[in-house]
């Protein structure tokens, strides 16, 4: 179902302006009244009241604004008939706006409906609604009403209608209350409850849209979370990556989205902790870290300063045990995201130093840490190799690691100690640690940096084991992967970076991730370094050939011409390399 203007169709038979409209048409033109009883709130715990406690639609009803719907599809895009059609057909939805938006199949052409309407339309089927606020967001299927009508104002906002008032218009309470007006006063009533509309199964779901709508900010993942199911699984999937989309709103708007999330502040050990009410306050992160940055920062401080006061776990910051619970990491992963770099520094220095490892092997835990990841802006972290700057040399191991300089190299330094500096000859005698794949991605992520010359050098450093060791392995073979192809490194320094892998050639191609570095390697090499690999490989060219990987590798150096026919072999890599530089040539023009 669709929510904004449909594509023309070839025009059919046409639904004539006041002309009869089906069985439930006789006399009046009117669809059929269904039958009304007045809506209940609803009991505590529950969403919405028993089956007979809110309107039914009739079946003629139902009909006639189906028959409606199909015929205002088929009509002209634009011109009078279409507008009086449109008119005619929200007149009616008017008069029957709660058992429309309570009813499933009324609900869904309500929804498309809203997607033609115009301004004055929409405000008078929002206002028909207004009394019944409470019952209609908390309903399974009237909040997707609610969240259709919120999802016009990009569209309708600063519509001429609004300004050119030619006469003011009188709704069943009184004057016709502009857009603008009615959005704030939904913002009203949820602020008057708002722990309820949160902690609601489909009331949140207004809260997100009512947050996006003050911001004028529309999340790509809300978006589709509302065209898609209306499943539970559906509505506690996460947010975590969105495609915003802004638009123009009034200066009112911005206020009263400060002051609707100043509420989480009243009770946030519930946004914090409850399934449903989190996900309100992940939506407000976001929106207020792109309209209100200090508000978001303020709200980020008191999610870190809720959980840092809570009992410590017993090996280290309280923060770690909500780290690994299912929803406040969540939130966690979010305000990483969010939180400006002096705040990420001081975040990994209180909770998550010496943590790196065991956090990258929780299964829950780990996805907050990848948003850490994420989020640095820096290659200099705590990992106790910044000072002394000799230390800065051994940062890759660390980093691979995800282990502190005094744990990888297994030194015992007393609190307060001076760190000492970084000893060469020790680094060069230890064998490579075990790359874990979040150290792999943090290389691989800093590497992409407009300036990786740190961890260039860092990997320079490393003997021609220890790279050789990198290479081999599933996750640091990514790392070399990521100085071949980032932008940021350019063909002396990639040079400089893998230099120590001479001498290995053979081990790397008898390896299964080894083979296809070097096959990234040679792909990239000029004519010089082919030769200097091929003589390399040439010397043990039958223990090459008897090998799983490495004949793979000697068939694609063809390394049997290079042995037996070198001038040919020249010849052929000369005009490969040719055809390399005329296609690098055009996909750069």
């Amino acid at each position: 179902m669709g929510l904004g203007p449909r594509s023309p169709h070839q025009a059919g038979r046409r639904f004539p302006a006041g002309g009869k409209r089906g069985r439930g048409a006789k006399g009046s033109g009117r669809p059929p009244a269904g039958r009304q009883r007045p809506p209940c709130p609803p009991p505590d715990g529950r969403s919405e009241p028993a089956p007979d406690a809110y309107p039914h639609l009739s079946p003629e009803a139902l009909g006639y604004f189906r028959r409606a719907l199909s015929a205002l599809k088929e009509a002209p895009e634009t011109g009078e008939e279409r507008e009086l059609m449109v008119h005619n057909i929200l007149k009616e939805v008017e008069a029957q706006a709660l058992a429309l938006a309570t009813n499933r199949t009324g609900s869904e052409m309500l929804q498309e409906l809203l997607g033609f309407s115009p301004l004055k339309s929409l405000c008078r089927v929002w206002a028909a609604l207004r009394s019944d606020l409470r019952f209609v967001a908390c309903h399974r299927c009237g909040v997707h009403v609610l969240q259709s009508a919120l999802l016009q104002l990009p569209r309708l906002l600063g519509s001429p209608a609004e300004e050119e008032e030619e006469e003011e218009e009188e709704g069943k309470d009184g004057p016709l209350e502009t857009l603008e007006e009615l959005v704030l006063g939904l913002a009203a009533e949820v602020c008057g409850d708002f722990l309820f509309y949160c902690g609601d199964t489909h009331g949140s779901f207004v809260v997100r849209t009512l947050l996006q709508v003050l911001g004028g900010t529309l999340l790509e993942s809300e978006r589709a979370r509302h065209r898609g199911s209306q499943s539970p699984e559906a509505q506690r999937a996460p947010t975590r990556e969105c495609k915003p989309t802004d638009f123009e709103v009034p200066e009112t708007f911005l206020n009263c989205l400060q002051d609707v999330s100043s509420c989480f502040l009243k009770d946030i050990a519930v946004f914090i902790t409850d399934k449903i009410s989190s996900f309100c306050l992940q939506v407000a992160l976001q929106i207020l870290h792109r309209k209100r940055p200090q508000c978001c920062a303020h709200l980020c401080n008191a999610v870190i300063g809720y959980l840092s006061s809570r009992n410590s776990s017993a090996d280290g910051s309280p923060l770690l045990l909500f780290l690994r619970d299912q929803t406040s990491s969540r939130l966690l992963e979010q305000v990483l995201l969010v939180s400006e770099p002096p705040r990420l520094q001081s975040l990994f220095e209180d909770h998550f130093r010496g943590q790196l490892q065991t956090l990258a092997a929780h299964p829950i835990a780990n996805f907050p840490l990848q948003r850490l990841l994420d989020a640095i802006t820096t290659p200099e972290l705590a990992f106790h190799c910044a000072e002394p700057s000799s230390r800065q040399v051994a940062c890759v191991p660390l980093f691979a690691a995800l282990m502190a300089y005094e744990v990888y190299y297994g030194l015992a330094e007393e609190e307060g100690a001076v760190p000492a500096e970084h000893q060469v000859e020790m680094a060069t005698a230890r064998d490579l640690g075990e790359v874990t794949v979040l150290g792999s991605l943090l290389l691989q992520h800093l590497l992409h940096f407009s300036s990786p010359g740190l961890i260039l050098r860092s990997l320079g450093a490393l003997t021609g084991p220890q790279l050789l060791a990198l290479a081999q392995s599933p996750a640091g073979s990514h790392v070399v992967d990521a100085v071949l192809t980032s932008p940021s490194v350019t063909r002396k320094q990639r040079c400089h970076a893998l230099k120590t892998l001479k001498g290995q050639y053979v081990a790397l191609a008898c390896s299964r991730h080894g083979s296809r570095v070097l096959d990234a390697i040679w792909s990239g090499a000029a004519l010089g370094a082919r030769k200097e690999i091929a003589a390399e490989l040439g010397e043990r060219n039958q223990e090459l050939i008897r090998d799983t990987f490495g004949h793979h590798v000697a068939r694609n150096v063809a390394l049997t011409t290079f042995l037996k026919r070198r001038e040919a072999w020249e010849q052929q890599q000369g005009a490969v390399a040719k055809r390399r530089r005329a296609l690098n040539s055009v996909l750069e023009d």
